[in-house]
């Protein structure tokens, strides 16, 4: 599998994830600059945690309207993979990529801790590699991570079941609506998630819990099992209003 990361300014996982992606896959990714107009010929194109551009404005507000993010569209239009974690999940929000948007803790605090997240679909090429509900450990590190959309956005969201990772075992630290953690467009093709599998992948870093992330898109770009979004995969929905 190919992969590129895209750096930022303030982008600090940018090699966390490039470590994750050499170890699990065996291919070096290529990093790209955020201002660069061209992405190379990859499988798969990763928006690291950070804080890009200090996260004036709005967290991932700036980086948004970087010059690489019409070849990010149009990479994932030819039917390329995207994976946004934590800031990278803020930034496809503010660029429409993604539904809804990342708001402020509920607690109004920086988080840094390991909590627990549910697996809501193996059908996808980035959970592909994890036993149906199974609930794994993941760290998260963010000021601005509590997911929010409209109650029609939502809706969908669950009936399409494009929610693919929520926070279990009440570990969610945030107050994201229906313990949201990570959820996929309509094609299935692109996931932003605020928690980060990159660190978690040996077992000097705690655990591997976050291997089965990045195996799965392995097994996906080389092998028949594709992701795949729409109603024939739809779980079953929750109420817009629950929240964690």
């Amino acid at each position: 599998m190919k992969s590129a990361v895209i750096v930022f300014p303030g982008s600090n996982r940018d090699r966390d994830v490039a470590k994750a992606l050499a170890a699990t896959t065996g291919t070096e990714p290529v990093f790209v600059w955020h201002a660069d107009t061209t992405l190379p010929d990859v499988d798969l194109v990763v928006l690291p945690g950070g804080f890009s551009y200090g996260d004036y404005l709005r967290a991932g507000a700036i980086a948004a309207r970087a010059g690489i993010m019409p070849a990010l569209a149009e990479h994932h239009r030819r039917g390329g993979y995207v994976l946004g974690i934590c800031n990278g999940f803020q930034i496809l929000t503010e660029a429409g990529l993604l539904p809804g948007a990342l708001m402020r803790n509920a607690g109004l605090r920086f988080v840094c801790r390991t909590v627990k997240l549910s697996v809501e679909r193996t059908d996808t090429a980035f959970t592909g590699a994890y036993a149906p509900g199974q609930v794994i450990a993941c760290p998260v590190a963010h000021h601005d991570g509590n997911y929010f959309a409209e109650p029609d956005t939502l809706s969908r969201l669950e009936d399409n079941g494009q929610v693919v990772f929520r926070y279990a075992d009440g570990t969610n630290p945030n107050g994201s609506v229906n313990d949201i953690a990570g959820i996929t467009d309509e094609t299935g093709r692109i996931l932003g998630m605020m928690p980060h599998p990159e660190n978690l992948i040996t077992a000097h870093q705690g655990g591997t819990d976050g291997v089965g992330l990045f195996a799965g898109l392995t097994t996906a770009m080389t092998g028949p099992v594709r992701a795949s979004g729409g109603r024939d995969c739809r779980r079953r929905r929750r109420s817009p209003e629950r929240r964690g």
